[in-house]
């Protein structure tokens, strides 16, 4: 069976995720952050129904264009009458903690998450703590291409810098684990992918008991997601092996995504480690549903299913699923890449948090995490991406859809492929899905060769 990806709504800044591109380029400039913050403060000041003054929270990964992305936006929002806190580096998840937690008007994260050090983004959460609602983005927009203005003197916002980000966070995470829980006697590799959370991840384990081994720490501007972190986990399993540790944690470079290894090197991604989650939280209470997404393994259904645990798809990305956890009031949901919310514990993904929960599991139970997802046989899957000019048409490509067709025959009922546009960078992402993996690959290699 075949699921077709479809282009996401179109729009002329925000994406799946806010806004992102090419350092230097259209949109990754000061020029247009400047404009971008001044239109954002004036939308947040006009949803700002009470008599407080608008106030935003900025925070951002250790991208060397992040110290002048901060500065033009944090002049875009003063010229609109909003206080800034500025947060400096600190995980995209503690950046929509912080804002409820502080009840302000608005979360800002710099990052381009796992992209190289090159890209850069913007996005926004709400006061809430979650991804700014789809009319306030269309507002944000409109606002962007009216004349640039400023406030009078009198009503210009202000911006201070924040102290305590870092260790607020590191308490909220450590909250999450459970009072009668800890982490005594167990040895684990943190790689914080030379991103955000590079003073922060290894500081939570540690206070839970863990003897830790950090890599990934010594950011540098441009070594973002370098080889390491949840993009290559690879490196972690090598790790882990060496100094003889009993798990691997990967993040990504903005730590709102997550891997595991365990002591053999056995690499973990986010549906398996989902599966691990609702296991737990199965065997102690009722789980009302599931969300995942078009890319999530149908083994992680199938178990899903054993359980009499009702699981739904939606598009891929974790606003996606966000949406359709709150359409349902289910709380569990994530991404195969390792984005995965646990809305019991965050209103939103976060890697930390996420490993947490997966080693509570283990510690309460006195399991491993081969064991503890015994149940759960993943069927070989196999994604392929491929660098396609903006402009292309993919969806009506002749060779693409001879192709699609002829792989739909060879599959038949014995897997499923998706075609799907990357909603963040200029590539098609070709992923089949079948009991077999050599099918599996060389089904997935027709379809990327019918592109040359």
């Amino acid at each position: 069976m075949e699921t077709r990806g479809v282009n996401p709504v179109s729009r002329k800044y925000f994406g799946t995720d806010g806004v992102r591109g090419l350092v230097g380029g259209d949109l990754m400039n000061p020029q247009f952050a400047l404009r971008l913050g001044f239109a954002a403060g004036q939308v947040f000041r006009k949803m700002n129904k009470g008599t407080a003054r608008t106030s935003v929270l900025i925070g951002k990964d250790t991208r060397v264009s992040g110290y002048m992305l901060e500065s033009a936006l944090e002049a875009g929002f003063a010229s609109a009458g909003v206080d800034v806190l500025l947060a400096g580096p600190v995980p995209t998840p503690a950046v929509a903690y912080l804002t409820r937690a502080w009840r302000l008007s608005a979360g800002v994260v710099i990052s381009a998450s796992h992209n190289p050090y090159y890209d850069n983004g913007i996005k926004f959460f709400s006061g809430l703590g979650t991804k700014l609602p789809d009319e306030w983005e269309l507002m944000i927009e409109a606002a962007i291409d009216e004349p640039l203005q400023c406030e009078s003197s009198a009503d210009l916002g202000r911006a201070r810098r924040i102290s305590d980000a870092a260790g607020r966070y590191i308490e909220f995470c450590k909250g999450t684990f459970g009072t009668e829980l800890d982490l005594d006697g167990v040895k684990l590799v943190v790689d914080a992918a030379h991103g955000a959370a590079y003073g922060i991840a290894p500081h939570v384990f540690e206070e839970l008991g863990a003897s830790v081994h950090a890599i990934g720490v010594k950011p540098d501007g441009f070594n973002i997601n370098e080889g390491v972190g949840a993009l290559h986990p690879e490196k972690l399993a090598a790790e882990v092996i060496a100094r003889g540790a009993d798990y691997g944690i990967a993040l990504d470079g903005d730590a709102d995504r997550v891997q595991m290894v365990d002591a053999t090197g056995r690499i973990y991604n986010g549906d398996e480690l989902l599966y691990a989650i609702v296991r737990e939280r199965a065997m102690r209470q009722p789980v009302a549903g599931v969300v995942g997404t078009v890319m999530t393994n149908l083994g992680v259904e199938l178990a899903l299913q054993a359980m009499d645990i009702p699981f739904e798809r939606a598009a891929v990305g974790d606003r996606h699923v966000m949406e359709k956890l709150q359409a349902q009031g289910w709380l569990y949901g994530g991404e195969s890449s390792g984005h995965l919310l646990c809305l019991d514990n965050h209103s939103t993904g976060d890697g930390i948090i996420a490993s947490l929960q997966v080693l509570a599991a283990l510690r309460r139970y006195q399991s491993d995490l081969s064991d503890w997802i015994r149940d759960l046989s993943m069927m070989p899957q196999v994604l392929i991406n491929v660098e396609i000019a903006p402009d292309l048409d993919w969806a009506s490509h002749p060779g693409l859809e001879k192709a699609r067709i002829q792989v739909e025959k060879t599959l038949g009922d014995q897997g499923r492929i998706l075609i799907r546009a990357s909603g963040t960078e200029p590539k098609l992402r070709l992923m089949v899905e079948a009991r077999d993996a050599q099918m599996a690959q060389e089904c997935a290699q027709q379809l990327a060769d019918s592109l040359l």
